[in-house]
């Protein structure tokens, strides 16, 4: 899930349109109107059927620091230079799209503190010049000429996938909109732990003041059960609360609005609480096969006293506002690219780097750029591959889940630097 949606995630529309109604008119015998109807249920669509690749095998054991806690995580989790960049580029049009995301990325990546302790904001100058008239059919070549392979870690990597949703929603209540979308609250706080302890730095906790104590914010079962209730936080309300329920793992989507207009919302905060993955629960308990959105969502509808139960086991909530201008939005503040930007951990891949996934999917294998984060997204090689919008983007977000290898792509020079830094040997290439 992207946070940003800021990830995370980070932020999401489906191109599914609501049947006409006439919301206006009042219906005979005082019957309430029925609820308008999405062309396709969102979550309910059919996994597209993987095609099956075979991926590059990870690099041997990663040299390690000589100082492993100094210098910034992904140095602390081992960095080497990996294969040269024109050996390893499918023949595909991910390279085209990542290029342009990668455009949309340049001015944030060059004013941003790299936490990976691997780059500076100057080592991104000569790429993000050339890349401002690049031709996009060319876009593979930029790649190679300004770019060199690292491996962070052991180098295996995980992809899954998110998309942006379109689902049933009301700027106001009214009869079958019972769920509210609500803006975050004021009283979530945001506490930065490194401001008291060094040993603390990069790591940030969230909650709320009750009286003199600092406790964690009221959790998924207490919000729904009516914790905030009262409190003017509805931004909308939403026809569906499970269809709701994976809006928020997705970060942000479109409301289709009784009348047939659209209103975009995306992440504005989280609760602090962890996130778990229902999928997984349900696969450990025998509930469902394969832990597909699709398989979850059918299990939630035919048993739903069970299936609210299971929702509230993720503690995780996401808060929204809407969105009026270009998006979805990322987490580095720029709208993300469909097949092209992917979720990542900040601590292990700087927001704007491109990565080079190899899987044992091909739909996800090439380039892609690094412009969002989500709360599951931990770890050096974990990536969450955003799809954009419409029936493509559904049938693949909601089945992905693909292993293989990833390499990191910096500007070229980025190792020889950290190996004269850190007193590595220097690149073989």
């Amino acid at each position: 899930m992207p946070s940003s949606w800021g990830a995370r995630c980070a932020a999401l529309g489906l191109g599914l349109l609501l049947a006409s109604c006439g919301g206006s008119i009042i219906p005979p015998s005082g019957q309430t109107p029925p609820p308008p109807k999405l062309k396709t249920e969102p979550f309910e669509e059919p996994a597209a059927r993987p095609v099956p690749a075979t991926p590059r095998a990870p690099l041997p054991a990663p040299i390690q620091p000589a100082t492993p806690s100094g210098p910034g995580p992904a140095v602390a989790a081992g960095v080497q230079p990996g294969p040269a960049i024109s050996d390893l580029l499918p023949a595909n049009d991910r390279a085209r799209l990542a290029l342009g995301a990668f455009r949309l990325s340049c001015p944030s990546l060059m004013r941003r503190t790299d936490a990976t302790g691997l780059t500076r904001g100057a080592d991104w100058q000569q790429a993000c010049s050339a890349a401002a008239s690049w031709p996009d059919a060319t876009a593979n070549q930029f790649f190679i000429t300004y770019f060199e392979s690292v491996q962070i870690g052991d180098g295996k990597a995980f992809v899954t996938g998110y998309f942006e949703p379109e689902i049933a929603g009301s700027r106001d209540k009214r009869p079958g909109y019972d769920t509210p979308v609500y803006r975050r609250p004021q009283d979530l706080i945001d506490v930065d732990l490194g401001q008291f302890s060094d040993e603390l730095k990069g790591k940030k906790i969230r909650g709320k003041v009750d009286g003199t104590n600092f406790v964690p914010f009221d959790d998924r079962s207490q919000i729904v059960a009516g914790s905030l209730t009262g409190r003017g936080l509805e931004i909308a309300w939403a026809r569906d609360p499970i269809e709701f329920f994976f809006l928020q793992i997705q970060g942000s989507g479109r409301l289709q609005l009784p009348d047939g207009s659209v209103m975009r919302i995306g992440y504005d905060a989280q609760n602090g609480r962890d996130y778990t993955g229902i999928g997984k629960l349900m696969k450990d308990r025998g509930l469902i096969q394969n832990g597909s959105m699709q398989d979850i969502v059918g299990w939630l509808r035919a048993h739903p006293d069970e299936g609210r139960a299971i929702m509230n086991e993720n503690k995780s909530f996401v808060f929204f506002r809407e969105i009026t201008g270009p998006g979805p939005l990322g987490a580095m503040g720029v709208p993300v690219t469909g097949e092209a930007t992917v979720a990542v951990d900040t601590r292990y891949v700087p927001l704007g780097a491109p990565v080079l996934l190899s899987l044992d999917r091909a739909e996800p294998n090439g380039v892609w750029i690094a412009q969002d984060t989500g709360g599951a997204i931990k770890g050096t090689n974990r990536f969450d591959s955003f799809w954009g919008a419409g029936d493509r983007a559904r049938g693949i977000a909601g089945g992905m889940s693909a292993r293989g290898s990833a390499l990191l792509l910096v500007p070229v020079g980025t190792y020889a630097r950290l190996a004269s830094e850190n007193g590595w040997p220097a690149p073989v290439r």
